[in-house]
């Protein structure tokens, strides 16, 4: 039983979404996303010379990479499973302290945004993850893969919101401190999102038996 469901019927129910052709198609459905959006959100931040939106990008082209991870691996073992969810894990928490690093540079650097190319493309970039995270909402509570794909999707929606208020916030202010601390919040929902996904995984690879927690702790 996975480690992250509480019945053994729940388990099974979720391992047949899973592999139901109706999951795959909200999978492609999300990698599609998500991959047009990485090119839409680079050049909204090339032309507002945005680290918010710059962080957002990356996040929706980590997001469309790990669909695909998980499209891999959908109705194999619970061990497939959960290490692909224990690589997006990582990825996340590497992106978050990426994220911390251009925070610092963008710091130094202090120029200031195009408040009114945040705004708009936040918006088009909120109406893309509602999509996807509501396409997803009734397989949040499956094994880690599928809670790290929900979680994806759930975090990119509420980065898309702090995007639109830092346009705002540096329209209001004429400075780069909305933007940087939109960065910050960004970078705190992927770090935080990598230490669930990593220790669901961990419990479902402990419970299968597999050995590369042991090799971990």
């Amino acid at each position: 039983m996975s480690a992250c469901c509480h019945h053994d019927n729940d388990h099974g129910a979720f391992n047949d979404a899973a592999t139901s052709a109706a999951y795959r198609r909200v999978l492609w459905f999300a990698l599609i996303v998500n991959g047009g959006m990485f090119f839409g959100e680079m050049a909204g931040a090339y032309l507002s010379k945005s680290v918010a939106l710059q962080a957002d990008a990356l996040d929706f082209l980590g997001d469309a990479a790990n669909y695909g991870i998980s499209l891999a691996v959908v109705g194999m073992h619970l061990v497939w499973r959960a290490r692909a969810a224990m690589v997006k894990g990582l990825s996340m928490g590497l992106f978050g302290l990426w994220v911390i690093g251009t925070m610092a540079w963008r710091f130094m650097e202090g120029s200031v945004p195009e408040a009114h190319i945040i705004t708009s493309v936040g918006v088009l970039a909120l109406v893309a993850n509602v999509a996807v995270s509501l396409a997803l909402f009734r397989y949040r509570e499956g094994d880690a893969n599928m809670r790290s794909v929900w979680l994806c999707s759930r975090n990119d929606a509420i980065a898309n919101v702090a995007v639109i208020a830092a346009g705002g916030g540096v329209w209001l202010s004429d400075t780069f401190w909305p933007d940087v601390a939109v960065g910050g919040i960004i970078a705190g929902l992927a770090l935080f999102a990598s230490v669930d996904i990593i220790r669901r995984a961990r419990d479902e690879l402990r419970h299968a038996g597999d050995p590369m927690p042991a090799a971990a702790d």
